[in-house]
């Protein structure tokens, strides 16, 4: 699968083939799962992956569900000018669903600012069943 990238960012051939595997996936794949996929494509070593997934996530190409300790590729265009990233994830089939709501956002902003915090990220995951499953 030819993967479009969002930035005019050159890939190494390590960072192509991770992003190449987790554009193919079902669904999140933890740096493990992605190096069992890539070993017989030459990547031997988990620090291998790590680097990749590293550069990927800083590019905005990338994200890492903190909550499952796995990676999806960004569904969302100019998704690295974005502060506040929500992911829907189902419980029982894996699916990864990425939500825009600038509102979520702006209300986070707000709290922090009443803390005298300066918010850079924030990452909203939640969990529970896809549409798909509770149909079933």
């Amino acid at each position: 699968m030819i993967v479009s990238t969002q930035r005019d960012t050159a890939l190494t051939r390590n960072q192509s083939l991770v992003l190449e595997a987790l554009a193919d996936a079902k669904g999140p794949l933890t740096a493990y799962a992605i190096l069992d996929q890539l070993r017989d494509r030459g990547m031997r070593a988990p620090p291998q992956v790590y680097r990749a997934l590293d550069k990927l996530v800083a590019d905005g190409m990338v994200h890492r569900l903190e909550s499952i300790n796995a990676f999806v590729v960004c569904q969302l265009p100019d998704c690295g000018s974005r502060e506040t990233m929500i992911f829907a994830i189902c419980s029982d089939c894996s699916q990864v669903t990425e939500i825009r709501d600038g509102g979520v956002g702006d209300r986070f902003q707000a709290v922090a600012e009443q803390a005298a915090f300066s918010v850079h990220k924030s990452i909203v995951e939640l969990r529970g069943r896809c549409a798909h499953c509770r149909a079933s």
